[in-house]
């Protein structure tokens, strides 16, 4: 079977395709991502084929006030439908969609008879158990948190709106407004895959059938790629050190976090990692290093405590290595993952962006590293999701629905 998964955002939002796509491939599927061209190396890295999308989230100077991400996702959503046709070619058999290309692939489907399936990374349907994953984690109450849920889907529509009009256009369909399209895919419950661990969130009793939660899929890499030499060093050289990174977050605010870091490590008495990032985080000396792209997977074992913005996959791999975390979410869904690592016990309470000092997160840390409590949760987290086959069932549950086992 011809798959294209299609998948846009940062890079938290592409590389856990990789290893999606390459298990659909070792179980002889020819597998194609189509994302933006900045992570075209790490699809190629999997032994993928590559397809570009136009848009990019690089570089675009989005804030975090509400009004400024919606402007800033609007374009960026609507550059993407201006190319997202070109990514599907005639000899596709399987479409599967992220919750970001979603909107634009159903469209797709109608147009060409391709099939689709989502695979998400995100809970994006109402639900009494919690409120919307981009609305923050307090909870309303059951029946607001399902008024909440449903809220955000209008409000996702309406970013779609210009994309998904273009897109018809050129398809040659009628009009039909994107909360329309989804309520006929609701309707008909098409199926989505959540890539994503049931010890972060169980899947609620009230989602509609065809939703399933199947476990985390985790970014490729290849396990017998060792860590760079003087990585290496530094974790041999002294006790656990404490990683301190943000992703694709906090670009341009590389400075004031650096310095933020190397303070509050040495006031809590911890060696630490500043991994730069897109904040560019850089600092020297014989208790701190900086490193660049280094996989989650053979590092964060060896670690005291984690320091991130919350993203999904970075609270995923730090829970998956039994290692606490101190969390500080930056903007749209990292907030919720904080709350739900905070939740298990597994990482302090989160500490806002916009709140961040050296004493808070020097307090946080001396907490997260000198508190038992916080690696034994974590570590029973790990041990759940040791059960767990993400890529797998996805494999398992892809393949049963299109009777291609």
């Amino acid at each position: 079977m011809r798959i294209l998964i299609a998948a846009a955002g940062s890079r938290g939002d592409v590389a856990p395709y990789t290893g999606l796509g390459a298990e659909l491939r070792r179980a002889g599927h020819d597998v194609t991502i189509a994302a933006t061209a900045a992570y075209a190396h790490l699809v190629h890295a999997a032994g993928l084929e590559f397809r570009g999308l136009p848009a990019d989230t690089r570089g675009r100077g989005a804030g975090t006030g509400r009004r400024e991400l919606m402007r800033t996702a609007a374009a960026f959503v609507t550059e993407l439908g201006r190319g997202f046709a070109d990514a599907v070619d005639d000899d596709t058999d399987l479409l599967l969609l992220s919750a970001t290309t979603a909107p634009l692939g159903w469209h797709l489907t109608e147009a060409t008879g391709i099939p689709s399936l989502g695979v998400y990374l995100q809970p994006t349907a109402p639900t009494g158990d919690f409120p919307p994953a981009v609305t923050g984690t307090r909870s309303l109450g059951r029946l607001a948190n399902r008024a909440a849920g449903r809220f955000a889907l209008h409000m996702v529509d309406r970013l779609y709106e210009q994309a998904a009009g273009e897109l018809r256009d050129r398809l040659r369909l009628p009009p039909l407004s994107p909360s329309a399209m989804r309520r006929r895919q609701e309707q008909a419950d098409w199926p989505v895959l959540h890539g994503f661990s049931t010890a972060l969130v169980p899947r609620p009793a009230d989602w509609r059938p065809g939703l399933k939660v199947v476990g985390t899929w985790w970014p490729h890499h290849e396990p017998a790629e060792p860590l760079p030499a003087e990585l290496e060093d530094f974790l041999g050289a002294g006790p656990r050190p404490v990683l301190i990174g943000f992703g694709s977050m906090a670009g341009g605010d590389g400075e004031r976090l650096s310095e933020i870091a190397v303070r509050a490590l040495r006031r809590a008495g911890l060696r630490g990692i500043l991994q730069s990032g897109s904040a560019g985080l850089a600092a020297d000396g014989d208790d701190v290093l900086t490193i660049g792209d280094v996989p989650h997977a053979p590092l964060f074992p060896r670690l005291a405590a984690v320091v991130h913005h919350a993203g999904a996959g970075t609270s995923a791999a730090a829970l998956r290595a039994g290692v606490p975390a101190v969390t500080v979410p930056v903007t749209g869904d990292q907030p919720f993952w904080a709350g739900r690592l905070a939740a298990l016990g597994a990482a302090t309470d989160p500490i806002p962006f916009p709140a961040l000092t050296a004493e808070r997160l020097a307090d946080a840390l001396h907490r997260a590293v000198n508190d038992r409590t916080y690696a034994e949760a974590a570590s029973a987290a790990a041990r759940h999701m040791a059960t767990e086959d993400g890529a797998g069932q996805a494999l398992k549950a892809i393949e049963e629905l299109t009777g291609a086992g």
